[in-house]
């Protein structure tokens, strides 16, 4: 196969590498809305994850649009890279783009549906995004005054999203410990998002393989970062979630999610502890005690039906 082939043959491959990886990072966001919607609760997810996410992706979009159609940020790219053409693809766009609806209407959910009585915004995560605005405001003023390149607001803000990759999964990290499960955080959004960053990596050293040009990663530093990031983190929850708090049971389940016991029957105030009581129920027909559901049945939506069909 000759050069000129082996090109050809690898810009298909990093085509179809990028939209795989489009597919399963934007998947990864519709298990924890779906969740969420089942439970009618955001209780055991991080508020401090959630704002964070939007801000990041927000950032994100702004820095794929603008590399993929500003004429003016690609001629600035080409200027600092030595003539060659920066690695945001389309698939990069409407991942970035869609990751931002997604997050925003996630945090939508957390208005609408019950949550703790502390669970907030953070101050140092409200600090952050106080400084990470600011920031990106001083940054938009040099460059419309002339001062500074738009290139540098984009990396900026690119540098903002990468920051925010790594500090937006520690308090989730921090709160499925102080828990001691996972309750609350969908695992299939995990695993998603665990294929969609190697993916997304392999598609961007495929790239720079194709162009000979190795400093393509460096000069979209927030695609690398991300995917880096995205693998490390997923690896923690993958342990958290099958190794460490292996307890699936769901306190917080609506009535229509229960998993049936098919225990003997007793009388529910001797069962019902203090603090769950108003979770748990008794199904008339057969005066039997419900336990809580799992968070498997919760994520596949199984209702009581189906339940007494199982069992």
């Amino acid at each position: 196969m000759d050069a000129s082939a082996q090109q050809g043959f690898g810009e298909i491959l990093s085509h179809f590498i990028g939209w795989a990886y489009f597919i399963a990072w934007s998947a990864s966001f519709y298990p924890q809305a779906i969740l969420n919607w089942r439970r009618k609760s955001v209780q055991g997810l991080s508020m401090d994850f959630i704002y964070l996410n939007v801000l990041g992706f927000l950032c994100y979009s702004i820095f794929n649009l603008s590399f993929f159609y500003s004429e003016d940020v690609q001629e600035e790219y080409r200027k600092r890279n030595d003539g060659q053409d920066n690695l945001v693809r389309a698939n990069d766009v409407f991942f970035a783009v869609h990751a931002l609806i997604l997050s925003s209407f996630t945090l939508f959910q957390t208005l609408i549906y019950k949550r703790d009585e502390g669970q907030k915004v953070s101050s140092p995560t409200k600090l952050l995004i106080l400084i990470s605005t600011i920031g990106a405001l001083v940054v938009f003023g040099a460059a419309y005054a002339g001062n500074s390149q738009w290139i540098d607001l984009l990396y900026y803000l690119s540098y903002i999203k990468l920051g925010i990759s790594f500090i937006k999964y520690c308090p989730q990290v921090y709160l499925n410990y102080a828990s001691q499960s996972t309750v609350g955080w969908s695992i299939h959004n995990i695993l998603l998002d665990f294929t969609g960053g190697a993916l997304s990596i392999g598609q961007l050293v495929l790239d720079a393989y194709i162009s000979g040009d190795w400093s393509g990663i460096s000069g979209d530093p927030v695609k690398f970062g991300l995917g880096f990031l995205s693998i490390a983190f997923d690896l923690i929850f993958m342990t958290q979630h099958f190794i460490l708090y292996r307890n699936r049971e769901d306190f917080y389940a609506p009535l229509s999610m229960v998993e049936n016991n098919n225990g003997e029957a007793r009388e529910s105030k001797k069962l019902l502890s203090p603090s769950h009581k108003s979770y748990l129920s008794i199904r008339r027909e057969d005066v039997r005690v419900s336990r809580p559901a799992s968070m498997k049945d919760l994520e596949l939506g199984l209702d009581d039906s189906q339940h007494l069909t199982r069992h």
